[in-house]
């Protein structure tokens, strides 16, 4: 079909994709005012926040398709979403001066605006996430002095009991609610990473770390699917999102890893724990570390530092995954022919790493996190306006760039990876202005793009913080502890596993972020103070255990995406990617048991500590896939699961003999591997 031939949209659908532009741009410009220009009122900046947010989610996610059902309702739900934020911006100071002793308009909108709020989530997220939301709400009003009062809770749930004023006054017109801390953390930092992100896909950076990590890993056996490793890991790092990772950078990768002999299902796993993997690695961990950062009270940078090794351990994990199956299959990596040149790649791309080292300088003399992204998004415009004139004054000619560095099929879906906003081709003869003008519109839509990945973690923590108000107001985190106290018998690792069991839990119906955020508010009171777990560990832990949702099925979020790109089938790669990502429970588990990996001590003892560490998580992967330097019988698999588990155990002298255990086996399956290797040289 010819380009002429191509179906266009209907005027309708352009006038409403032109008005979710607007919006979107709108959003970003309003976050980077209020991150790098002028410093606003708390509800100012979170309110108008939110009042972006439920707009653009209304036109993005309709009611219908028929437009003369849509329209009516829609127009109605965006309306009452600018009337509840509206009222409360306009009627700030006054309603803050009459706090407790709030009129009947003020308890009407607040109740529209949590309704606005739960109906939202809906239609972005699903119906779990708003079903939690109201039953947190119907839990608020059960009680003798409830609205619910005819309702009898069992034992230690009991509370008095709230009616809608109280309950309002708690969710909307305060700030322990909906703008809580949690759409706090999403309308300032998380949004201006995840706007930076955006803006390093669209000017081509994306595509410039793929190709610098097929460049260094690209000719081992196995390449690609180590590639995709390193390349994911440092995207997800960035990019706030895991799915929007896997398929941004999945599809570079997995017909790469495709072609070289992994599975269709085992090729989207890896992409998908990979990009998991990402949101554990500093230094902006999805909106890990910034949540964590104000919850613990911790500086953002010591959260850096605190999980940098976790997080390696878990790459490792999956990377070591990765090369077993390699080996065993005899597979090999790409040929130099089909590599890009380090040296081509960085001619192309160095100035990338000016904006990135910038953030990172920034961050480490404690500047606030969402003032050093509105700088990072100015250099990396100014870095790629400067290249495009530099080449063309300096070379006579525009930088292009090719379609692809790493032999992808030209067939592949296309990413914001592979755009540029002024380093894209440029015609011939091309006029200043018109470079101009082209370095504009990507710009906007770089902006608009950013809007759109920030959606989902805002409307998720907006009904976090109902969540999390009614546990502030009713006491649940208490209750929930004891109950987890009693369950677990006082013993540690059952505790553990019920906060894992929680989290897969919660996963079915609330993204990461979400789910972090009510996991740690209903379970971090029992593992801080009756467990005794530091409190930046307690953290850590839960939001590891949070992320298995989109590695685990029947979820595995992540895993479906990358299903989709590879052709797989669902289920089976989400097998495999919660097999590949095991380092999510075992990581979190070891730096319980051994807290000094964390935070620090004699440097014999961290020493030791990791290099347990790297065997036990080592002898794990080759237990499960039965093979290291060569296949392993069933009894040497037997006893490396049996020296990892010894390793995990809190006592040095069993967790030596655990060491000694795994060192030994693996030390017998080499020798058989060089006996093996011998023997066929022999032949």
């Amino acid at each position: 079909m010819s380009r002429a031939d191509r179906p266009t949209p209907g005027r309708g659908a352009q006038i409403v994709a032109a008005v979710v532009a607007l919006v979107a741009i709108g959003l970003s410009l309003f976050q980077l005012y209020t991150a790098g220009l002028a410093t606003v009122n708390l509800f100012v900046q979170r309110g108008g926040h939110l009042a972006f947010v439920l707009v653009l989610a209304f036109l993005l996610f309709p009611t219908s398709r028929n437009p003369w059902i849509r329209w009516p309702i829609d127009l109605a739900w965006i309306g009452a979403s600018l009337a509840s934020t509206g009222y409360l911006l306009i009627n700030l100071t006054a309603i803050i001066n009459r706090s407790g002793f709030y009129t009947p308009t003020d308890i009407l909108m607040g109740t529209i605006g949590t309704i606005v709020v739960l109906e939202s989530a809906r239609r972005v997220i699903g119906p779990t996430i708003s079903i939690i939301g109201i039953v947190f709400i119907l839990y608020a009003m059960t009680g003798p002095r409830g609205l619910i009062d005819f309702v009898t809770l069992p034992g230690i749930l009991q509370h008095r009991g709230y009616g809608v004023d109280r309950i309002v006054d708690q969710l909307f017109l305060g700030q322990e609610g909906i703008f809580g801390i949690p759409l706090g953390v999403a309308a300032t930092f998380v949004f201006i990473f995840v706007l930076f992100g955006a803006f390093l896909e669209i000017t081509g950076a994306g595509r410039f770390f793929i190709d610098l990590a097929y460049a260094a890993a690209g000719r081992q056996r196995g390449g690609p699917a180590k590639a995709s490793v390193i390349a994911s890991g440092f995207m997800g790092s960035i990019s706030g999102s895991a799915i929007a990772n896997v398929v941004t950078t999945g599809s570079f990768t997995i017909p790469l890893m495709k072609k070289l002999g992994y599975k269709p299902e085992e090729a989207g796993g890896v992409e998908a724990a990979a990009s998991t993997g990402g949101q554990v690695m500093p230094p902006i961990m999805g909106a890990g570390a910034f949540l964590i950062a104000e919850y613990t009270r911790i500086p953002y940078v010591e959260i850096v530092r605190l999980a940098i090794l976790p997080a390696i351990l878990y790459f490792a994990t999956v990377y070591l995954f990765v090369d077993i199956i390699a080996a065993k299959r005899g597979m090999r990596g790409m040929t130099k022919e089909e590599l890009p040149n380090v040296r081509d790649v960085f001619a192309r791309g160095w100035h990338f790493l000016v904006p990135l080292g910038i953030l990172i300088g920034f961050l480490l003399q404690n500047i606030s996190p969402d003032r050093v992204g509105f700088v990072s998004i100015l250099a990396i415009l100014a870095v790629s306006a400067l290249r495009y004139v530099v080449r063309r004054v300096m070379l006579g000619r525009a930088p292009t760039q090719p379609p692809s560095e790493i032999g992808v099929d030209a067939a592949a879906p296309a990413t914001l990876a592979g755009r540029s906003v002024l380093a894209a081709p440029a015609e011939a003869g091309e006029s200043w202005g018109r470079a101009l003008a082209r370095g504009a519109v990507k710009t906007f839509e770089a902006l608009e793009v950013g809007a759109r990945n920030a959606l989902p973690v805002s409307v998720a923590t907006a009904v976090a913080g109902i969540v999390v108000g009614v546990v502030g107001l009713t006491g649940l985190g208490l209750k929930f502890s004891s109950l987890m106290i009693s369950f677990s018998g006082g013993n540690l690792l059952l505790a553990l596993l019920l906060v894992l069991i929680a989290s897969l839990i919660l996963g079915l119906g609330l993204p990461v972020t979400a789910s972090y955020i009510v996991l740690i508010v209903l379970t971090g009171p029992a593992l801080t103070q009756e467990f005794g777990i530091p409190l930046i560990i307690a953290h850590l832990l839960v939001f590891w255990y949070s992320q298995d949702s989109n590695v685990t099925p029947p979820v595995a979020l992540a895993a479906f995406a990358g299903a989709g790109v590879a052709g797989a089938n669902p289920m089976r790669t989400g097998v495999e990617a919660w097999k590949f990502a095991k380092g999510l429970y075992l990581v979190p588990l070891f730096m319980v048991f051994n807290p000094e990996m964390i935070l620090g001590g004699d440097w014999w003892y961290v020493a030791w500590t990791v290099l347990t560490a790297i065997a036990a998580l080592g002898a794990f992967a080759a237990a499960i896939e039965g093979f290291l330097f060569t296949r392993m019988t069933w009894i040497s698999r037997l006893l490396a699961s049996v020296g990892t588990v010894a390793i995990f155990f809190p006592a040095f002298p069993i967790e030596l003999a655990g060491f000694a255990l795994i060192t030994t086996v693996l030390a017998i399956n080499f020798a058989r591997s060089k006996r093996a290797a011998a023997g066929m040289i022999a032949t």
